[in-house]
């Protein structure tokens, strides 16, 4: 967020640590509230979604490295993974609406929302041929990098 700040803009203002401007907000409630995706009524994401609009509608946002939050988190691994999949979808769905923004930000802010979609579907990519390679020829992918080596 920092790097994002110093390009002009933080993409997702963190919901215990984020602060808006009431005018702001009053303004924007409407597409708040109403928001939707694919035509159904959504209602994850609302911290980046609501950075989205702020962004759109003109506002800056800002970081602040002395900012301090409590916030409740996941104590087991079941909660853990459903607020990752979760805070994914917000970001799969609210990089659309980012998409519209990036032309009048920094050239750094569009290649960063770029790299935040890619990199997860490469790591799925990546998890997910490793599994490949561990059923279909019976070695862990890091034993196969072994092998190469060797007969080199």
């Amino acid at each position: 967020r920092a790097a994002q700040a110093r390009f002009g803009a933080v993409m997702c203002c963190c919901g215990p640590c984020a602060i808006y401007r009431r005018t702001a907000l009053l303004l924007l409630l409407d597409q708040y509230e109403t928001q939707m995706f694919r035509g159904k009524r959504s209602d994850f994401g609302e911290d980046r979604h609501l950075t989205i609009l702020m962004l759109a509608a003109g506002y800056r946002t800002e970081y602040v490295r002395d900012a301090v939050a409590a916030t409740v988190v996941p104590d087991t691994l079941r909660p853990y993974l459903r607020q990752q999949l979760r805070w994914a979808r917000s970001t799969y769905r609210d990089t659309l609406l980012a998409l519209r923004l990036l032309p009048r930000l920094d050239r750094y802010l569009t290649l960063d929302v770029i790299a935040q979609n890619i990199g997860s579907l490469l790591l799925a990519i990546s998890m997910i041929s490793g599994f490949l390679q561990i059923v279909l020829t019976a070695t862990a992918p890091w034993q196969a990098c072994f092998v190469i080596a060797s007969m080199t």
